[in-house]
């Protein structure tokens, strides 16, 4: 076997967890081999190099071998070279800000009034006073 499906692919060097989201993915625009848009269908063979979209993160992998049966973790790195520079992997643990205004269990939504004072209690929190300069 010199090629084999994109999809097939990707879900046999556990890129993604089942072969439908690596179809999705593909469907989606989120994968590219060579530079160019794929289908599902698409046949890649040794030495391809496949961009994958997951999240904030752009995964590069080179393939080494083709393959159709998913293989257990230790034996991806046979079928595939990981080429994702550190800078796109350093995306996955970048702090992610969030602001959580805790509410008493059924006191319902929040009235007007309450809004407003908290979308200025996020205002003052969030807002950047350099413009004072």
């Amino acid at each position: 076997m010199d090629s084999v499906r994109i999809d097939k692919y990707l879900w046999a060097i556990r890129v993604y967890k089942t072969r439908t989201d690596a179809t999705d993915a593909c469907k989606g625009s989120k994968v590219t081999v060579n530079g160019t848009d794929v289908k599902p269908a698409r046949e890649v063979k040794a030495g391809d190099v496949i961009h994958v979209r997951k999240g904030p993160v752009l995964y590069q992998f080179k393939v080494l071998a083709p393959l159709e049966k998913r293989v257990g973790a230790k034996d991806v790195p046979a079928y595939a070279e990981n080429l994702t520079p550190q800078t796109e992997l350093d995306k996955l643990h970048a702090p992610v800000e969030t602001f959580f205004i805790r509410r008493d269990r059924g006191a319902g939504r929040p009235t007007k009034k309450d809004r407003r004072e908290m979308d200025s209690l996020y205002d003052s929190f969030f807002m950047d006073d350099s413009s004072d300069d």
